[in-house]
C-alpha cells in the first residue's frame, strides 16, 4: 500500500468515526489559562461540528472568552490497542439568532439519532443555544504498528476536513 492509499484509508476511518460516534470531548480554555474538557453530543455538516448547550455552562462561557477549541471523537468501547480517534482544532462560537435557520437546517439534516432542534427552541427565552466548532484542522490517530505509516509510536496525522 502506498502512503497515498494509506492516507486515503485514514480519511475514510476519520469519516467512519465521525459518523458513528456521537460525542466529542471539547477542550476549552478557562480565563486563567487552565484547560477544561467537556463531553457533548454533536452533529455535523462537513467540517462544522455543532452542539447545543446553555450559555451558562462552563465550556460555553469559555468559548465566549476564548474561541480556540480542540475536540476528540473516539469510541471508548473498543479493546485496548484498537482505538481510532479524530482530533479537531478550530474556533467555536455561539450561533447568533439571525443564522439559526440555516445552521439548524445544516446541523440537523441527519436526524437518525432522533435529535433535532428548531430555531425557536434555541433563541428567545430558551435556556439553550446552538454552538459550532468550525474546524480548521483535522487529525487522526495513527497507531505505532500501522502497516505502512507506523513508526512504533502512536501519533497524529492530518487528514483533510470533509
Amino acid at each position: 500500500m502506498t502512503d497515498d492509499l494509506a492516507t486515503d484509508d485514514l480519511a475514510a476511518g476519520a469519516e467512519r468515526v465521525l459518523t458513528t460516534v456521537r460525542y466529542v470531548v471539547l477542550a476549552t480554555i478557562d480565563p486563567d489559562g487552565a484547560p477544561r474538557v467537556s463531553p457533548v453530543f454533536f452533529t455535523r455538516d462537513g467540517a462544522d461540528v455543532y452542539w447545543v448547550s446553555s450559555p451558562d455552562a462552563h465550556h460555553s462561557r469559555n468559548v465566549e472568552h476564548e474561541p480556540r477549541v480542540e475536540g476528540v471523537v473516539f469510541d471508548s468501547t473498543v479493546r485496548v490497542g484498537g482505538a481510532e480517534a479524530v482530533y479537531l482544532t478550530g474556533r467555536a462560537r455561539r450561533i447568533p439568532d439571525d443564522e439559526l435557520g440555516d445552521r439548524c437546517a445544516a446541523a440537523y439534516a441527519d436526524t437518525r439519532d432522533g435529535v433535532a432542534f428548531t430555531p425557536a427552541e434555541l433563541s428567545g427565552d430558551s435556556s439553550l443555544r446552538l454552538y459550532v466548532l468550525e474546524c480548521e484542522r483535522r487529525e487522526v490517530l495513527v497507531r505505532g504498528r500501522h502497516p505502512t505509516l507506523g513508526t512504533g509510536i502512536d501519533r497524529r496525522m492530518p487528514v483533510p476536513p470533509s
